[in-house]
């Protein structure tokens, strides 16, 4: 009935003089057809139909024509591009605004930007009487450290509160309580 014969990697096969290939899909004899293959998933949703993609190149000489279907000449097909922004007369300036992070003050030295003028700067501290301050010498009072011993939280800076000043400008940068 039929000959079977092998070429490499395809199989053809003969059946009364009807070649078929395998994947292929050939139409009944008959007012009902086997239907073609599914569309693909870029068919069924459509993903590049914004944006196509060129053609494989084809060898010879390149003329600029593409050959169609039919074997005639047609112009290649136009492809979307970005539009390019055109300069405008009125062009806004950005300035670029720097935000300093808050700064915590302690009762050491802090290199910072110095927000008045700004400079990068090592801050320069200043000791004030403070609650700590009071509160020492009071309870130095009450113990019985009158004959000026209990002013001696005076004279102590880490019981005082600490002014941070700029070495610049000399301007109140920041303040540590002790209380």
């Amino acid at each position: 009935m039929g000959a079977v014969r092998s070429l490499g990697c395809h199989r053809t096969t003969s059946l009364r003089g009807t070649m078929s290939v395998p994947g292929s899909y050939q139409a009944a004899a008959g007012p009902s057809a086997v239907p073609t293959a599914p569309p693909s998933y870029e068919e069924t949703v459509a993903v590049n139909s914004y944006y196509p993609t060129p053609p494989a190149p084809m060898p010879g000489p390149n003329t600029g024509l593409m050959t169609g279907p039919d074997g005639k000449g047609m112009n290649p097909p136009a492809y979307y591009t970005q539009p390019v922004p055109v300069p405008n007369a009125n062009a806004i300036a950005v300035q670029t605004v720097y935000v300093q992070q808050p700064i915590s003050f302690y009762d050491r030295p802090v290199q910072m930007c110095c927000p008045s003028c700004n400079k990068m700067i090592v801050t320069q501290l200043s000791y004030n009487a403070g609650a700590l301050t009071w509160l020492s010498c009071g309870s130095l009072c009450l113990l019985g450290c009158i004959a000026g011993c209990c002013f001696i939280p005076f004279c102590v800076d880490a019981l005082q509160d600490v002014d941070h000043h700029c070495p610049n400008c000399k301007a109140l940068l920041g303040t540590y309580k002790r209380l």
